[in-house]
Order: C-alpha cells, then structure tokens, then sequence
C-alpha cells in the first residue's frame, strides 16, 4: 500500500460516524444505524445554518453503553435513524450508562 493511505479516508469516516454513535449502514437508502457514542458532543454545521448536534450524556469510562436514545426530545424507535433527521437539523441525545441492556 502507500505510506500514510487510509483507504481514501473511508478509515477516517469510519471513526467519526462511530465516535458520534452512528453510522451510515445503508447508505442507498439513507439509513443509519445508532452505536454507542464516544464523544460527548459533537455539532454538524449543515447548509442553510442548521447545525445537527450530537450529545452523550453521562458519558464516562465506566458509563459506556446506551440507555435511551432522543432525537429532538422524542425517544428513537428502533435502532436507526435517517439522512433526513440529520439534514433537517437538530439534536440527537445518548443517555449513557454503566449496565449494558440485555
């Protein structure tokens, strides 16, 4: 391979949907499937001045798994989201625990 190739920054990408607890697993079809995030906040600066924020609250070694997840205040049904909550803007929360969910 070539010094310092990361696979087209597909790696890189990789570890930022992740790292923000989401990540684009059907892409055609603008799905994107919830993780546990690993970062406390990250903000979106979208077109038109929309910003999509993304908050892990409680986030801590010990607390790392998902509790509940919001978007824009309301619970998210399932495990996905879509590309169009994302563009419209907004927040997405992760309320973060130490007890994983069996």
């Amino acid at each position: 391979g070539l010094c310092s190739n990361d696979d087209c920054g597909q790696m890189s990408a990789w570890y930022l949907f992740s790292a923000m607890g989401f990540y684009p697993f059907d892409p055609a079809n603008g799905k994107y499937v919830l993780g546990a995030p690993q970062i406390e906040q990250m903000t979106l600066h979208l077109n038109g001045g929309k910003t999509f924020t993304v908050k892990a609250l409680g986030l801590s070694e010990q607390n790392k798994y998902v509790k509940e997840v919001r978007l824009n205040g309301q619970p998210v049904e399932g495990i996905c989201i879509s590309h169009e909550d994302i563009i419209s803007g907004g927040i997405l929360e992760f309320d973060m625990t130490d007890t994983p969910k069996s």
